[in-house]
């Protein structure tokens, strides 16, 4: 099912057992900010991102290489070099995903992500290496920005996919399609907000944080929570400025934000990850987040 209709569509989600896939990745993989700066491209329609006197590329270094080392003690974490000519390759979630058997590649809405696409290394790990089986969007016209316009719960098979320039109609039926999901929710996110995974975040299908200010249908981010009740996390606009939506639960006991985006989250909020069962993982990325995005859209999960 992929529909707009969230009563039809959380009326399936409701049969859904969690028995669709793995809760978290086994491993992931990171591309290193070495040539970290700003994108003009991709700030058309990104307002998270900072003015180009704002990137600092020896401190992106420095958190990038922390996150990887923070990481490795968590999962298999694999780092792959920046390239010249791919700015904002330091996200590589909305290019490439996996499920177990399939590498996904997306379609990037700007010209200067789809050279991503591209690379013969990532590629080679994910076929070659790896063994996945190919599921090519990228040569396709839809914009499909993978898992950053898709958040994904992996245990139940369900997906809530933000439009966007990112992302159209027909790109969210490609990757729900490419995903092998069981549902799918489709909606509108709100006039200038580029990506799902900003205002919403499903941690090990146990929980959900969400930003009811990106979505164009504040009802649309109320089912959600709803739906992950009594585990779901209503964000505020500061909250969501400081990316603390852009979370990624990487072991079935842990939830990892920023740690300007942990900063927001008031004592409540902590309380409420630690009765879902998370502790929480905080790590700097401030330089990083200039380019307007956080710890979430830096790792490709590997499943």
């Amino acid at each position: 099912m992929i529909t707009r209709d969230p009563e039809a569509f959380f009326a399936r989600a409701r049969q859904c057992p969690l028995d669709f896939g793995p809760a978290v990745p086994r491993a992931a993989f990171l591309v290193a900010p070495d040539r970290f700066r700003r994108a003009d491209e991709s700030a058309q329609d990104n307002r998270y991102m900072a003015p180009a006197d704002a990137f600092d590329g020896a401190r992106a270094q420095a958190e990038h290489r922390a996150l990887h080392l923070r990481m490795a003690g968590a999962l298999p974490t694999v780092c792959f070099p920046g390239h010249d000519d791919t700015p904002d390759a330091v996200f590589p979630n909305n290019v490439f995903a996996t499920v177990p058997g399939h590498a996904i590649v997306g379609r990037m809405h700007h010209p200067v992500r789809r050279r991503e696409a591209a690379r013969a290394d990532i590629r080679g790990f994910l076929y070659d290496i790896l063994g996945y089986r190919e599921r090519d969007l990228s040569q396709q016209p839809h914009a499909c920005e993978l898992t950053g316009s898709l958040v994904v719960d992996r245990a139940r098979g369900l997906g809530y996919c933000g439009l966007s320039a990112r992302c159209d109609a027909e790109g969210a039926r490609l990757m729900h399609d490419a995903f092998g999901l069981r549902a799918t929710l489709v909606f509108d996110l709100a006039p200038g907000e580029y990506h799902t995974n900003v205002v919403l975040a499903v941690l090990a299908g146990r929980a959900a944080l969400v930003c009811a200010g990106g979505f164009a249908a504040p009802r649309i981010a109320e089912a959600i929570a709803a739906f992950y009740a009594p585990h779901a996390l209503m964000l505020t606009s500061a909250q969501q400025a400081a990316f603390a939506a852009n979370a990624i639960a990487l072991t079935p006991g842990t939830v990892w934000m920023s740690a300007g985006a942990a900063a927001s989250l008031g004592p409540e909020a902590r309380a409420d990850l630690d009765r879902a069962g998370f502790d929480l993982e905080a790590v700097a990325l401030d330089a990083l987040e200039a380019a307007g995005g956080s710890l979430r859209c830096c790792i490709a999960e590997i499943y």
